[in-house]
């Protein structure tokens, strides 16, 4: 009975596929991690808080508000692209950042991407910090490639705040 179970246990942990890289506890990456998540937690939501009717308002000649929330899914495999992320068929295209019909759609892609992302910084070896690479025509490292994608993402976060304000929506942690 033992040996049984002993299988079924190897059994299971193979058809579960390898694990999840832990995430660090401390350093460059923790850090990241950390302001990621506070930004991920805030766009989230605001994706709840900005009610369905409001998903299409845009400033004159700017992405709609759902827009902005499918720009967010994109960008975090576009900046990924150099730790192996690839994005999924629905964020690939010309079309990509159009939004779904169903406000929840938007939301589910910006938490599928950002946890694709942040598994990718989890699994990054330390080392691997000051690797070069090009992004978007520019030579850079990969601890480089993280200070820009949080820098982009705050630009988002941003826009997206004040998005909610001037549809007299008050963002959630600040009420």
């Amino acid at each position: 009975m033992r040996r049984t179970n002993l299988m079924g246990a190897v059994l299971l942990a193979a058809m579960a596929g390898p694990a999840a890289a832990q995430a660090p506890a401390s350093g460059f990456r923790a850090e990241f991690l950390g302001t990621m998540a506070s930004i991920e937690s805030k766009m989230m939501q605001l994706a709840d808080a900005i009610p369905a009717a409001k998903q299409d308002w845009r400033p004159t000649g700017a992405r709609s508000t759902c827009e902005v929330f499918m720009h967010v899914a994109m960008d975090k495999y576009l900046f990924g692209g150099p730790l192996g992320l690839k994005a999924p068929a629905a964020l690939q295209g010309p079309n990509a950042d159009k939004c779904p019909a169903d406000k929840a759609q938007a939301k589910a892609h910006m938490k599928t991407a950002f946890t694709a992302f942040n598994d990718a910084v989890k699994a990054l070896p330390d080392a691997a910090a000051d690797d070069p690479i090009t992004i978007f025509g520019m030579k850079t490292t990969k601890r480089g490639l993280l200070l820009m994608t949080a820098e982009h993402a705050g630009e988002h976060l941003g826009q997206t705040i004040a998005y909610a304000r001037v549809n007299n929506i008050t963002p959630p942690w600040s009420k």
